[in-house]
Protein backbone atom coordinates (compact mmCIF):
# COMPACT_ATOMS: atom_id res chain seq x y z
CA UNK A 1 0.00 0.00 0.00
CA UNK A 2 1.10 3.44 -0.90
CA UNK A 3 0.63 6.74 0.24
CA UNK A 4 2.54 9.64 -1.54
CA UNK A 5 6.26 8.92 -1.25
CA UNK A 6 6.39 6.06 1.08
CA UNK A 7 5.18 2.39 1.56
CA UNK A 8 2.98 0.92 4.11
CA UNK A 9 4.34 -1.73 5.31
CA UNK A 10 2.70 -2.42 8.79
CA UNK A 11 1.62 -0.77 12.01
CA UNK A 12 3.33 -0.88 15.90
CA UNK A 13 0.24 0.03 17.44
CA UNK A 14 -1.04 3.04 16.18
CA UNK A 15 2.30 4.14 14.24
CA UNK A 16 2.14 3.26 10.59
CA UNK A 17 5.50 1.91 9.81
CA UNK A 18 6.70 3.49 6.50
CA UNK A 19 9.08 3.12 3.71
CA UNK A 20 10.25 6.08 2.42
CA UNK A 21 10.67 6.17 -1.28
CA UNK A 22 13.54 8.17 -1.29
CA UNK A 23 15.33 6.41 0.49
CA UNK A 24 14.65 3.22 -0.71
CA UNK A 25 17.60 3.42 -2.90
CA UNK A 26 19.84 2.67 0.38
CA UNK A 27 18.74 -1.00 0.34
CA UNK A 28 17.71 -3.13 3.04
CA UNK A 29 17.12 -6.63 5.02
CA UNK A 30 14.00 -9.15 5.20
CA UNK A 31 15.39 -11.62 7.50
CA UNK A 32 13.83 -14.88 9.67
CA UNK A 33 13.71 -18.53 10.31
CA UNK A 34 11.80 -20.33 7.75
CA UNK A 35 7.10 -20.31 8.14
CA UNK A 36 7.51 -16.39 9.76
CA UNK A 37 6.23 -14.37 6.82
CA UNK A 38 9.19 -13.74 4.96
CA UNK A 39 7.56 -14.07 1.43
CA UNK A 40 4.44 -12.21 2.66
CA UNK A 41 6.37 -9.23 3.81
CA UNK A 42 8.54 -9.33 0.59
CA UNK A 43 5.30 -9.62 -1.48
CA UNK A 44 3.73 -6.21 0.62
CA UNK A 45 6.81 -4.32 0.13
CA UNK A 46 6.65 -5.24 -4.02
CA UNK A 47 3.44 -4.24 -4.06
CA UNK A 48 3.69 -1.13 -2.73
CA UNK A 49 6.74 -0.46 -5.10
CA UNK A 50 4.87 -1.26 -8.07
CA UNK A 51 1.75 0.76 -7.13
CA UNK A 52 4.30 3.80 -6.49
CA UNK A 53 5.25 3.13 -10.05
CA UNK A 54 8.87 1.17 -9.32
CA UNK A 55 9.59 -1.74 -11.33
CA UNK A 56 10.84 -4.73 -9.32
CA UNK A 57 12.70 -7.85 -9.55
CA UNK A 58 12.15 -10.91 -7.29
CA UNK A 59 13.37 -14.60 -7.38
CA UNK A 60 10.50 -16.67 -6.44
CA UNK A 61 12.02 -19.75 -4.78
CA UNK A 62 9.15 -21.53 -4.05
CA UNK A 63 6.52 -20.33 -6.89
CA UNK A 64 4.59 -18.53 -4.62
CA UNK A 65 5.45 -14.65 -5.24
CA UNK A 66 3.60 -15.72 -8.91
CA UNK A 67 0.21 -14.87 -6.97
CA UNK A 68 0.86 -11.25 -7.21
CA UNK A 69 -0.34 -12.08 -11.08
CA UNK A 70 -3.95 -12.75 -9.65
CA UNK A 71 -6.22 -10.78 -7.68
CA UNK A 72 -5.91 -11.90 -3.64
CA UNK A 73 -9.34 -13.37 -1.41
CA UNK A 74 -10.69 -11.63 0.77
CA UNK A 75 -9.61 -14.45 3.31
CA UNK A 76 -10.81 -13.67 7.28
CA UNK A 77 -7.61 -13.70 8.69
CA UNK A 78 -6.38 -10.85 6.09
CA UNK A 79 -9.92 -9.27 6.80
CA UNK A 80 -8.97 -9.19 10.14
CA UNK A 81 -5.54 -8.03 10.09
CA UNK A 82 -6.36 -5.11 7.92
CA UNK A 83 -8.97 -3.81 10.19
CA UNK A 84 -6.67 -4.03 13.40
CA UNK A 85 -4.75 -1.60 11.72
CA UNK A 86 -7.03 0.42 10.00
CA UNK A 87 -7.34 -0.68 6.81
CA UNK A 88 -10.08 -1.62 4.10
CA UNK A 89 -9.05 -4.57 2.44
CA UNK A 90 -8.79 -4.17 -0.79
CA UNK A 91 -7.81 -7.23 -3.13
CA UNK A 92 -5.67 -6.35 -6.32
CA UNK A 93 -3.33 -8.10 -8.65
CA UNK A 94 -0.27 -6.74 -10.22
CA UNK A 95 1.36 -6.30 -13.67
CA UNK A 96 4.13 -9.42 -14.05
CA UNK A 97 6.52 -10.39 -16.44
CA UNK A 98 7.26 -13.66 -15.53
CA UNK A 99 11.17 -14.91 -16.33
CA UNK A 100 13.07 -18.47 -16.55
CA UNK A 101 17.01 -19.48 -17.36
CA UNK A 102 15.25 -22.71 -18.60
CA UNK A 103 12.66 -20.93 -20.57
CA UNK A 104 9.95 -23.80 -18.97
CA UNK A 105 8.06 -21.01 -16.82
CA UNK A 106 8.57 -17.88 -18.21
CA UNK A 107 10.68 -15.87 -20.80
CA UNK A 108 14.05 -17.33 -21.24
CA UNK A 109 17.16 -14.98 -19.75
CA UNK A 110 20.29 -15.60 -21.08
CA UNK A 111 23.38 -13.68 -21.42
CA UNK A 112 27.06 -14.03 -23.56
CA UNK A 113 29.91 -15.86 -21.43
CA UNK A 114 31.73 -12.55 -22.33
CA UNK A 115 29.37 -10.14 -20.28
CA UNK A 116 29.30 -13.12 -17.35
CA UNK A 117 33.40 -12.44 -17.10
CA UNK A 118 35.93 -15.04 -15.88
CA UNK A 119 35.36 -13.67 -12.01
CA UNK A 120 32.06 -15.06 -12.18
CA UNK A 121 32.51 -17.40 -14.47
CA UNK A 122 35.58 -19.33 -12.39
CA UNK A 123 33.26 -19.23 -9.06
CA UNK A 124 30.41 -21.14 -11.45
CA UNK A 125 32.76 -23.51 -12.63
CA UNK A 126 34.42 -23.86 -9.04
CA UNK A 127 37.61 -23.24 -10.30
CA UNK A 128 40.96 -22.68 -8.22
CA UNK A 129 42.88 -20.25 -8.51
CA UNK A 130 45.55 -21.45 -11.07
CA UNK A 131 42.76 -22.78 -13.34
CA UNK A 132 40.77 -19.12 -12.39
CA UNK A 133 44.36 -17.71 -13.72
CA UNK A 134 44.45 -19.74 -17.18
CA UNK A 135 40.42 -18.58 -17.44
CA UNK A 136 41.43 -14.77 -17.50
CA UNK A 137 44.20 -15.74 -20.17
CA UNK A 138 41.92 -17.24 -22.41
CA UNK A 139 39.53 -14.07 -22.38
CA UNK A 140 42.38 -12.07 -22.79
CA UNK A 141 43.45 -14.21 -25.78
CA UNK A 142 40.03 -13.69 -27.25
CA UNK A 143 39.99 -10.02 -26.56
CA UNK A 144 43.08 -9.59 -28.74
CA UNK A 145 41.88 -11.83 -31.28
CA UNK A 146 38.42 -10.32 -31.42
CA UNK A 147 36.05 -13.62 -30.73
CA UNK A 148 33.11 -13.14 -29.75
CA UNK A 149 32.61 -15.88 -26.97
CA UNK A 150 28.91 -15.56 -26.40
CA UNK A 151 28.00 -19.44 -25.74
CA UNK A 152 29.75 -22.33 -24.14
CA UNK A 153 30.68 -24.11 -27.42
CA UNK A 154 32.85 -20.88 -28.09
CA UNK A 155 34.28 -21.28 -25.01
CA UNK A 156 35.09 -25.12 -25.33
CA UNK A 157 36.78 -23.78 -29.05
CA UNK A 158 38.90 -21.26 -27.24
CA UNK A 159 40.31 -23.75 -24.34
CA UNK A 160 40.88 -25.74 -27.23
CA UNK A 161 42.70 -23.22 -29.37
CA UNK A 162 44.58 -22.77 -25.98
CA UNK A 163 45.52 -26.50 -25.50
CA UNK A 164 46.75 -26.74 -29.04
CA UNK A 165 48.89 -23.66 -28.72
CA UNK A 166 50.42 -24.24 -25.06
CA UNK A 167 53.75 -23.26 -25.96
CA UNK A 168 53.05 -19.48 -27.66
CA UNK A 169 50.63 -18.75 -25.52
CA UNK A 170 52.32 -19.92 -22.45
CA UNK A 171 54.97 -17.53 -23.55
CA UNK A 172 53.29 -14.75 -24.45
CA UNK A 173 50.49 -14.76 -21.18
CA UNK A 174 52.34 -17.06 -18.95
CA UNK A 175 52.58 -20.69 -18.08
CA UNK A 176 49.27 -22.44 -18.99
CA UNK A 177 49.29 -26.45 -18.42
CA UNK A 178 47.47 -29.01 -20.32
CA UNK A 179 45.75 -29.96 -17.30
CA UNK A 180 44.37 -26.60 -15.72
CA UNK A 181 43.15 -26.33 -19.12
CA UNK A 182 41.76 -30.08 -19.23
CA UNK A 183 39.86 -29.19 -15.52
CA UNK A 184 38.37 -26.05 -17.10
CA UNK A 185 37.01 -28.22 -19.73
CA UNK A 186 36.01 -31.10 -17.53
CA UNK A 187 34.12 -28.59 -15.25
CA UNK A 188 32.75 -26.79 -18.54
CA UNK A 189 30.88 -30.61 -19.54
CA UNK A 190 29.26 -30.86 -15.76
CA UNK A 191 27.93 -27.04 -16.26
CA UNK A 192 26.11 -28.00 -19.65
CA UNK A 193 25.01 -31.66 -18.63
CA UNK A 194 22.89 -29.19 -15.82
CA UNK A 195 21.68 -27.27 -18.44
CA UNK A 196 23.13 -24.18 -17.63
CA UNK A 197 24.19 -23.92 -21.16
CA UNK A 198 21.18 -22.47 -22.11
CA UNK A 199 21.69 -19.49 -20.51
CA UNK A 200 24.85 -18.42 -22.55
CA UNK A 201 23.79 -17.45 -25.49
CA UNK A 202 22.04 -14.25 -27.90
CA UNK A 203 19.55 -12.84 -27.89
CA UNK A 204 21.39 -11.50 -24.63
CA UNK A 205 18.87 -10.23 -21.80
CA UNK A 206 18.06 -5.90 -22.60
CA UNK A 207 17.81 -5.06 -18.97
CA UNK A 208 15.93 -2.35 -19.73
CA UNK A 209 13.18 -4.80 -20.15
CA UNK A 210 13.41 -5.11 -16.27
CA UNK A 211 12.95 -1.68 -16.03
CA UNK A 212 9.37 -0.78 -17.27
CA UNK A 213 5.83 0.57 -16.29
CA UNK A 214 2.35 -0.48 -17.44
CA UNK A 215 -0.14 2.00 -19.26
CA UNK A 216 -1.85 3.13 -15.51
CA UNK A 217 1.83 3.66 -14.59
CA UNK A 218 2.63 0.89 -12.37
CA UNK A 219 5.60 -1.02 -12.21
CA UNK A 220 6.33 -3.89 -13.45
CA UNK A 221 6.88 -6.77 -11.19
CA UNK A 222 9.38 -9.16 -13.09
CA UNK A 223 9.32 -12.84 -11.15
CA UNK A 224 12.33 -15.31 -11.74
CA UNK A 225 10.95 -18.61 -11.50
CA UNK A 226 13.94 -19.95 -9.01
CA UNK A 227 12.40 -23.39 -8.06
CA UNK A 228 14.41 -25.79 -10.14
CA UNK A 229 17.02 -23.30 -10.31
CA UNK A 230 17.53 -24.01 -6.83
CA UNK A 231 18.98 -26.65 -7.38
CA UNK A 232 22.18 -25.59 -8.91
CA UNK A 233 22.84 -22.54 -6.05
CA UNK A 234 25.87 -21.69 -7.93
CA UNK A 235 24.21 -20.62 -10.98
CA UNK A 236 21.45 -19.01 -8.93
CA UNK A 237 23.57 -16.59 -7.20
CA UNK A 238 26.32 -16.22 -10.37
CA UNK A 239 23.21 -15.24 -12.15
CA UNK A 240 22.20 -12.78 -9.57
CA UNK A 241 25.22 -11.28 -9.43
CA UNK A 242 25.92 -10.85 -13.11
CA UNK A 243 22.30 -9.02 -13.10
CA UNK A 244 23.58 -6.48 -10.20
CA UNK A 245 26.96 -5.92 -12.15
CA UNK A 246 25.35 -5.35 -15.35
CA UNK A 247 22.86 -2.71 -14.04
CA UNK A 248 25.90 -1.11 -12.12
CA UNK A 249 27.71 -0.88 -15.44
CA UNK A 250 24.82 -0.06 -17.81
CA UNK A 251 22.78 2.39 -15.67
CA UNK A 252 23.83 6.45 -15.77
CA UNK A 253 24.97 8.09 -12.42
CA UNK A 254 21.68 9.93 -10.99
CA UNK A 255 22.21 10.70 -7.43
CA UNK A 256 19.46 10.48 -5.04
CA UNK A 257 15.76 10.49 -6.89
CA UNK A 258 12.20 11.06 -5.82
CA UNK A 259 11.68 7.33 -5.77
CA UNK A 260 14.53 3.87 -7.18
CA UNK A 261 14.23 2.84 -10.84
CA UNK A 262 14.45 -0.76 -9.86
CA UNK A 263 13.99 -2.46 -7.15
CA UNK A 264 16.05 -5.75 -6.62
CA UNK A 265 14.95 -8.76 -4.23
CA UNK A 266 17.62 -11.20 -3.84
CA UNK A 267 16.14 -14.18 -2.32
CA UNK A 268 18.62 -16.77 -0.22
CA UNK A 269 21.06 -14.03 0.39
CA UNK A 270 23.46 -16.57 2.08
CA UNK A 271 23.98 -18.60 -1.45
CA UNK A 272 26.15 -14.97 -2.76
CA UNK A 273 28.11 -15.37 -0.57
CA UNK A 274 28.98 -19.02 0.76
CA UNK A 275 32.52 -20.24 -0.38
CA UNK A 276 33.08 -16.29 -1.92
CA UNK A 277 36.20 -15.90 -2.52
CA UNK A 278 37.40 -12.74 -1.44
CA UNK A 279 37.70 -10.74 -4.33
CA UNK A 280 34.35 -11.75 -5.58
CA UNK A 281 33.36 -10.22 -1.67
CA UNK A 282 34.77 -7.42 -2.43
CA UNK A 283 33.30 -6.85 -5.53
CA UNK A 284 29.64 -7.52 -4.28
CA UNK A 285 30.91 -4.94 -1.64
CA UNK A 286 31.56 -2.00 -4.12
CA UNK A 287 28.73 -2.67 -6.21
CA UNK A 288 25.99 -2.36 -3.24
CA UNK A 289 27.53 0.47 -1.74
CA UNK A 290 27.33 2.24 -5.42
CA UNK A 291 24.62 0.99 -7.06
CA UNK A 292 22.24 3.61 -5.30
CA UNK A 293 23.82 6.35 -6.93
CA UNK A 294 22.73 4.57 -10.29
CA UNK A 295 18.59 4.53 -8.48
CA UNK A 296 18.64 0.51 -7.70
CA UNK A 297 17.98 -0.98 -4.73
CA UNK A 298 18.84 -3.96 -3.52
CA UNK A 299 17.25 -6.21 -0.54
CA UNK A 300 18.34 -8.99 0.68
CA UNK A 301 15.96 -11.88 2.43
CA UNK A 302 17.87 -14.56 4.54
CA UNK A 303 17.26 -16.68 7.36
CA UNK A 304 19.42 -15.17 9.37
CA UNK A 305 20.77 -11.26 8.90
CA UNK A 306 24.25 -12.73 9.77
CA UNK A 307 24.14 -14.99 6.64
CA UNK A 308 25.24 -11.58 5.05
CA UNK A 309 28.67 -10.08 5.51
CA UNK A 310 29.07 -7.09 7.93
CA UNK A 311 30.66 -4.98 5.39
CA UNK A 312 27.50 -5.21 3.12
CA UNK A 313 25.31 -5.48 6.34
CA UNK A 314 26.22 -2.20 7.35
CA UNK A 315 24.92 -0.88 3.87
CA UNK A 316 21.33 -2.01 4.19
CA UNK A 317 19.71 0.68 6.11
CA UNK A 318 16.08 -0.59 5.68
CA UNK A 319 15.23 -3.92 7.87
CA UNK A 320 12.44 -5.78 8.37
CA UNK A 321 13.29 -8.71 10.97
CA UNK A 322 10.95 -11.74 11.36
CA UNK A 323 11.39 -14.42 14.12
CA UNK A 324 14.73 -16.32 14.96
CA UNK A 325 14.73 -19.90 17.13
CA UNK A 326 17.13 -19.56 19.50
CA UNK A 327 17.24 -23.57 20.49
CA UNK A 328 20.68 -24.14 20.94
CA UNK A 329 23.55 -21.97 22.24
CA UNK A 330 24.60 -21.32 18.90
CA UNK A 331 20.97 -19.90 17.54
CA UNK A 332 21.49 -17.60 21.12
CA UNK A 333 24.86 -15.93 19.77
CA UNK A 334 22.83 -15.35 16.64
CA UNK A 335 19.77 -13.81 17.88
CA UNK A 336 21.64 -11.49 19.91
CA UNK A 337 24.01 -10.32 16.79
CA UNK A 338 20.92 -9.89 15.00
CA UNK A 339 19.38 -7.80 17.85
CA UNK A 340 22.77 -5.57 17.94
CA UNK A 341 21.56 -4.70 14.17
CA UNK A 342 19.32 -2.52 15.32
CA UNK A 343 19.24 1.40 16.57
CA UNK A 344 17.52 -0.10 20.02
CA UNK A 345 14.22 0.58 21.80
CA UNK A 346 14.18 1.47 25.54
CA UNK A 347 10.94 0.23 25.29
CA UNK A 348 11.41 -3.51 25.04
CA UNK A 349 14.09 -6.09 24.88
CA UNK A 350 14.89 -6.64 21.25
CA UNK A 351 17.00 -9.61 21.57
CA UNK A 352 14.23 -11.88 24.03
CA UNK A 353 11.58 -9.70 21.40
CA UNK A 354 12.76 -11.89 18.42
CA UNK A 355 11.98 -15.19 19.69
CA UNK A 356 8.50 -13.93 20.65
CA UNK A 357 7.46 -12.52 17.27
CA UNK A 358 4.98 -14.60 15.92
CA UNK A 359 3.61 -14.98 12.18
CA UNK A 360 3.17 -11.97 10.20
CA UNK A 361 4.44 -10.11 13.00
CA UNK A 362 8.46 -8.43 12.93
CA UNK A 363 10.48 -5.99 14.39
CA UNK A 364 11.01 -3.05 11.68
CA UNK A 365 13.70 0.10 11.10
CA UNK A 366 13.37 2.10 7.95
CA UNK A 367 15.70 5.35 7.36
CA UNK A 368 14.24 8.44 8.65
CA UNK A 369 14.13 11.65 6.57
CA UNK A 370 18.06 12.36 7.59
CA UNK A 371 19.25 8.78 6.51
CA UNK A 372 19.42 7.40 9.78
CA UNK A 373 17.59 4.42 11.19
CA UNK A 374 14.84 4.96 13.05
CA UNK A 375 14.77 3.17 16.48
CA UNK A 376 13.07 -0.30 15.91
CA UNK A 377 9.64 -1.21 16.71
CA UNK A 378 7.78 -4.13 16.89
CA UNK A 379 4.81 -4.06 14.06
CA UNK A 380 2.20 -6.49 12.38
CA UNK A 381 2.76 -6.91 8.78
CA UNK A 382 -0.04 -5.25 6.59
CA UNK A 383 -1.65 -8.17 4.51
CA UNK A 384 -1.18 -8.42 0.89
CA UNK A 385 -3.59 -7.58 -1.74
CA UNK A 386 -2.45 -10.23 -4.57
CA UNK A 387 -3.40 -13.79 -3.90
CA UNK A 388 -1.32 -15.41 -1.41
CA UNK A 389 0.09 -18.58 -2.99
CA UNK A 390 1.08 -19.60 -6.96
CA UNK A 391 -0.42 -19.49 -10.00
CA UNK A 392 -2.11 -22.42 -11.54
CA UNK A 393 0.23 -23.68 -14.85
CA UNK A 394 -2.96 -22.66 -17.11
CA UNK A 395 -2.65 -19.10 -15.09
CA UNK A 396 0.90 -18.50 -15.49
CA UNK A 397 0.59 -19.80 -19.37
CA UNK A 398 -1.93 -17.40 -20.44
CA UNK A 399 -0.27 -14.57 -18.43
CA UNK A 400 3.11 -15.41 -20.61
CA UNK A 401 0.75 -15.28 -23.92
CA UNK A 402 -0.15 -12.10 -23.60
CA UNK A 403 3.14 -10.84 -22.35
CA UNK A 404 4.11 -7.39 -24.35
CA UNK A 405 7.70 -9.71 -24.62
CA UNK A 406 6.62 -12.68 -26.13
CA UNK A 407 8.61 -13.72 -28.71
CA UNK A 408 11.43 -11.20 -28.40
CA UNK A 409 13.43 -14.22 -26.09
CA UNK A 410 11.87 -17.38 -26.69
CA UNK A 411 13.85 -18.47 -29.40
CA UNK A 412 17.97 -18.32 -29.47
CA UNK A 413 20.21 -16.88 -32.50
CA UNK A 414 23.55 -18.57 -33.06
CA UNK A 415 25.61 -15.66 -34.07
CA UNK A 416 29.24 -15.77 -35.75
CA UNK A 417 31.39 -16.04 -33.31
CA UNK A 418 34.71 -17.73 -31.79
CA UNK A 419 33.56 -21.34 -32.34
CA UNK A 420 33.08 -20.54 -36.23
CA UNK A 421 36.27 -18.19 -36.88
CA UNK A 422 38.62 -20.71 -34.95
CA UNK A 423 37.17 -23.45 -37.17
CA UNK A 424 37.80 -21.41 -40.23
CA UNK A 425 40.97 -20.37 -38.76
CA UNK A 426 41.53 -23.88 -38.54
CA UNK A 427 40.92 -24.59 -42.10
CA UNK A 428 42.95 -21.84 -43.37
CA UNK A 429 45.99 -23.23 -41.39
CA UNK A 430 45.28 -26.86 -42.85
CA UNK A 431 44.85 -25.43 -46.56
CA UNK A 432 48.56 -25.30 -47.06
CA UNK A 433 48.91 -29.15 -46.50
CA UNK A 434 45.63 -29.83 -47.96
CA UNK A 435 46.26 -28.32 -51.03
CA UNK A 436 50.11 -30.12 -51.26
CA UNK A 437 48.02 -33.08 -51.10
CA UNK A 438 45.73 -32.27 -53.34
CA UNK A 439 48.86 -31.32 -56.48
CA UNK A 440 49.59 -34.72 -56.22
CA UNK A 441 46.15 -36.20 -55.78
CA UNK A 442 44.03 -37.11 -59.03
CA UNK A 443 45.68 -38.91 -62.35
CA UNK A 444 48.66 -37.16 -62.33
CA UNK A 445 49.13 -37.46 -58.55
CA UNK A 446 48.60 -40.90 -59.07
CA UNK A 447 51.28 -41.30 -61.94
CA UNK A 448 53.32 -39.17 -60.26
CA UNK A 449 53.60 -41.36 -57.37
CA UNK A 450 54.98 -43.97 -59.55
CA UNK A 451 58.22 -42.41 -58.70
CA UNK A 452 58.11 -43.24 -55.23
CA UNK A 453 57.55 -47.15 -56.10
CA UNK A 454 60.12 -46.65 -58.58
CA UNK A 455 62.66 -44.93 -55.91
CA UNK A 456 61.77 -47.84 -53.62
CA UNK A 457 62.64 -50.38 -56.24
CA UNK A 458 65.83 -48.77 -56.91
CA UNK A 459 66.74 -47.46 -53.35
CA UNK A 460 65.78 -50.51 -51.36
CA UNK A 461 67.32 -53.62 -49.85
CA UNK A 462 66.43 -57.11 -50.17
CA UNK A 463 63.58 -58.18 -47.62
CA UNK A 464 65.97 -60.55 -45.97
CA UNK A 465 67.95 -57.31 -45.28
CA UNK A 466 66.19 -55.38 -43.25
CA UNK A 467 66.48 -55.06 -39.56
CA UNK A 468 64.58 -55.75 -36.20
CA UNK A 469 60.61 -54.81 -36.39
CA UNK A 470 60.63 -54.66 -40.63
CA UNK A 471 62.91 -51.55 -40.42
CA UNK A 472 64.82 -51.19 -43.78
CA UNK A 473 68.55 -50.19 -42.61
CA UNK A 474 69.98 -46.72 -42.94
CA UNK A 475 70.68 -45.79 -46.84
CA UNK A 476 74.01 -44.71 -47.77
CA UNK A 477 74.72 -41.58 -49.40
CA UNK A 478 75.08 -43.02 -52.53
CA UNK A 479 72.05 -44.69 -52.65
CA UNK A 480 69.89 -41.85 -50.96
CA UNK A 481 70.90 -39.77 -54.21
CA UNK A 482 69.79 -42.58 -56.64
CA UNK A 483 66.46 -42.79 -54.94
CA UNK A 484 65.90 -39.27 -55.05
CA UNK A 485 66.76 -38.56 -58.54
CA UNK A 486 64.63 -41.99 -59.79
CA UNK A 487 61.44 -40.42 -57.53
CA UNK A 488 61.90 -37.06 -59.13
CA UNK A 489 62.18 -38.13 -62.84
CA UNK A 490 59.31 -40.44 -62.39
CA UNK A 491 56.97 -37.59 -60.83
CA UNK A 492 58.07 -35.33 -63.50
CA UNK A 493 57.10 -37.82 -66.42
CA UNK A 494 54.08 -38.67 -64.16
CA UNK A 495 52.84 -34.68 -64.12
CA UNK A 496 53.32 -34.58 -67.69
CA UNK A 497 51.75 -37.69 -68.85
CA UNK A 498 48.95 -36.83 -66.48
CA UNK A 499 48.30 -33.03 -67.24
CA UNK A 500 48.30 -34.58 -71.37
CA UNK A 501 45.19 -36.90 -70.59
CA UNK A 502 43.34 -34.02 -68.81
CA UNK A 503 43.82 -31.32 -71.76
CA UNK A 504 42.85 -33.95 -74.32
CA UNK A 505 39.45 -34.51 -71.70
CA UNK A 506 38.56 -30.88 -71.30
CA UNK A 507 39.22 -30.68 -74.60
CA UNK A 508 37.23 -32.76 -75.66
CA UNK A 509 34.46 -31.83 -73.33
CA UNK A 510 34.31 -28.34 -74.86
CA UNK A 511 34.16 -29.42 -78.03
CA UNK A 512 30.61 -31.02 -77.73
Amino acid sequence: MTDGGTILVGKSGAKPELLTLRLANRHGLVAGATGTGKTVTLQVMAEGFSNAGVPVFAADIKGDLSGLAANGEAKPAFVKRAEELGLTYEPDRFPTVFWDLFGEQGHPIRCTVTEMGPLLLARLLELNDTQEGVLNIAFRVADENQWPVLDLKDLRALLGFLSENLKDVSGKYGNVSAASVGAIQRQLLMLENQGADRFFGEPALNLADFMRTDRDGRGIVNILAADKLMQKPRLYASFLLWMLSELFEELPEVGDLDKPKLVFFFDEAHLLFNDAPKALLDAVEQVVRLIRSKGVGVYFVSQNPLDVPETVLGQLGNRVQHALRAFTPRDQRAVRSAAETFRQNPGFDVAKAITELGVGEALVSFLEAKGTPSVVERAFIAPPQGRVGPLTPAERAAIIAESPLRGKYDAAVDSESAYEMLAKRKGLDSAPAEAAQASEGGLGGLLGSLGGMLGGVLGSKPAAGQGKGGRRPPQSLAEQMVTNAARSMARSVGTQVGNAILRNVLGGLMKK
